[in-house]
């Protein structure tokens, strides 16, 4: 039986691409000098800090902006706000989602199904297999997902006859 698989994933590499390159333009950016402003990435997250609200404002507008050069979804990418302690020194964490949660995956099955595909979807984990009798049908599922907006980015792996 042909199938495949609906996953969220993000290259890891790109994200350490993205965060080694936003480094590189912290360090010859001229309102940066003689600042303790600092990008740190931490498996799935960044970790922004710097002297005040406006200069972490500015270092999260060069990462997402690195990231989005980069190829990377913004569905993966979840900001957090920023944190500012009473001497004015802010902190904020970008996470990067890996994975569909439930509750998305339980609408990507529930379009599926409402698509009246001749398919059966089954949720596994972090990720939804999909599986037809024809290679055709599962191209229109894969066509259809692609058209339909959902709350995080999906890519289609593991294409089998």
């Amino acid at each position: 039986m042909p199938s495949f698989d609906i996953v969220s994933q993000v290259n890891s590499m790109e994200i350490e691409n993205a965060v080694n390159q936003a480094k590189k333009e912290l360090a010859n950016r001229f309102d940066f000098k003689g600042s303790k402003a600092e990008i740190v990435l931490e498996k799935n997250e960044i970790k922004l800090s710097a002297e005040d609200n406006f200069k972490v404002t500015t270092l999260n507008e060069m990462v997402i902006g690195k990231l989005a050069k980069r190829g990377i979804s913004l569905k993966s990418v979840e900001q957090g706000e920023p944190d500012i302690s009473p001497l004015g020194h802010a902190r904020q964490v970008i996470k990067i989602k890996q994975g569909i949660e439930t509750t998305v995956a339980k609408q990507i099955t529930g379009f599926i199904r409402d698509g009246m595909f001749k398919v059966t979807t089954q949720i596994q984990g972090d990720a939804v297999r999909v599986t037809g009798k024809s290679r055709d049908e599962l191209q229109g599922v894969i066509g259809a997902v692609r058209a339909k907006e959902f709350p995080v980015a999906v890519q289609f792996v593991n294409f089998r006859d």
